[in-house]
């Protein structure tokens, strides 16, 4: 359900600006996603797990108010995030 922190590092270098920008909101929104996707395809699978289920809709609510705040502060930036993650937003 988590990633590894292999997959975080390839994260962070492909959407943050140096090896260890961790904080910047695109690399959280890029890691939330992943997080979401790997926790999506379990609950397809475990039906009745509904504390994860929980611990997802909070993943969502974090990565809707950081895409949120990066909408309003570049707008292009955002575009490209949401392109390039392939969100419906």
């Amino acid at each position: 359900m988590s990633i590894t922190t292999d997959r975080k590092h390839e994260l962070v270098k492909e959407y943050g600006a140096s090896e260890t920008d961790t904080g910047s909101p695109v690399v959280q929104v890029a890691i939330l996603t992943e997080r979401i996707k790997n926790l999506t395809e379990h609950l397809q699978q475990h039906k009745k797990d509904f504390h994860s289920r929980r611990g997802l809709l909070v993943m969502v609510g974090q990565r809707r108010r950081l895409l949120d705040y990066i909408k309003r502060n570049d707008r292009q930036r955002y575009d490209d995030t949401i392109k390039s993650l392939g969100l419906r937003r």
